[in-house]
């Protein structure tokens, strides 16, 4: 039976091979975005995920949901749109960190509203997990995820949010304002300590716990330090982060909320389920592609 409900947008992803993006000549291709890369990792990790979506009527959207189909997703949620295209996105990658171009203005996935997923698509899950991209794409979208929170939360779904400030699709205010209170909603969130330092100016992470006290479980992530979680009446939890040689990190913060939520799922300590986050963000951050290969199911 299914566990987790993610939704968001999937892409193709397009990055170079050899050369920067600027002249590149060959590029390995890939399905990518934050709600289906963490829907991959958990049917990986011997989950039985759901990812819901809209797609166009074309091979790109043929692909994404071949590829999340062969490697253990649910795609039975995913809307095909005949009238708009699927989302595309090139990664020009650094080990430092990646620059990623979109083309995604007006895509089938930007036309999510809240009506768009039917309602048994809650009726097995245990947790629904959504990220703060979603809600950057379209006023639908905003429509769509407050829906989504709404509806979980009343049927006694916990709700897995990842903050997950993507810069090139919004401005530091709008992103400072819709951000926080979906946060604030979640059962349990995810943010990046650096995330929190450009949106918020909270730079400690016992500061953005303060920002952010709701949650039953606040994760902030800090790189390559490692993790820290709070629990309500409970010390803090921090895990290290082990030492990786980074070929590319775009993708890394799907695969740690995978991990955890994995571990989450599976009812292990809260140490253990960062280590699992951790674990699971080392397979991203070693390979250019969002998703390993070589876990692509039989």
């Amino acid at each position: 039976m299914p566990d987790v409900l993610t939704v968001g947008e999937a892409m193709l992803t397009l990055s170079p091979l050899g050369a920067p993006l600027a002249n590149a000549d060959r590029f390995a291709a890939g399905v990518a975005g934050a709600e289906s890369n963490v829907a991959a990792h958990l049917a990986a990790l011997g989950h039985s995920p759901i990812f819901a979506s809209r797609v166009g009527a074309d091979p790109i959207g043929q692909r994404i949901i071949s590829d999340l189909a062969s490697r253990g997703v649910d795609t039975s949620y995913i809307v095909v749109d005949p009238t708009r295209p699927t989302g595309v996105m090139f990664k020009d990658p650094s080990p430092e960190g990646s620059t990623v171009h979109y083309f995604r203005r007006g895509s089938a996935a930007s036309a999510m509203d809240a009506g768009f997923l039917p309602a048994p698509a809650l009726s097995e899950v245990t947790v629904v997990h959504l990220s703060g991209v979603t809600p950057a794409l379209s006023p639908t979208c905003v429509r769509l995820v407050d829906h989504l929170f709404a509806d979980a939360q009343d049927r006694g779904i916990r709700v897995s949010f990842d903050v997950n400030y993507r810069p090139a699709l919004w401005s530091v205010s709008a992103a400072a304002a819709a951000l926080l209170p979906l946060a604030r909603r979640a059962d349990i969130c995810f943010v990046g300590r650096d995330e929190a330092e450009a949106v918020w100016g909270t730079e400690r992470a016992d500061d953005i716990r303060a920002l952010i006290s709701e949650p039953d479980l606040l994760i902030v992530k800090d790189g390559a330090v490692g993790a820290t979680a709070f629990q309500k009446s409970r010390a803090p939890v921090f895990v290290a982060a082990p030492a990786v040689e980074v070929a590319e990190p775009v993708g890394a913060g799907d695969a740690f909320a995978a991990g955890f939520l994995s571990g989450v799922l599976r009812g292990r300590s809260t140490a253990e389920s960062l280590q699992s986050g951790h674990d699971r963000a080392a397979l991203a951050l070693t390979t250019l592609a969002d998703l390993p290969e070589r876990e692509r199911a039989a």
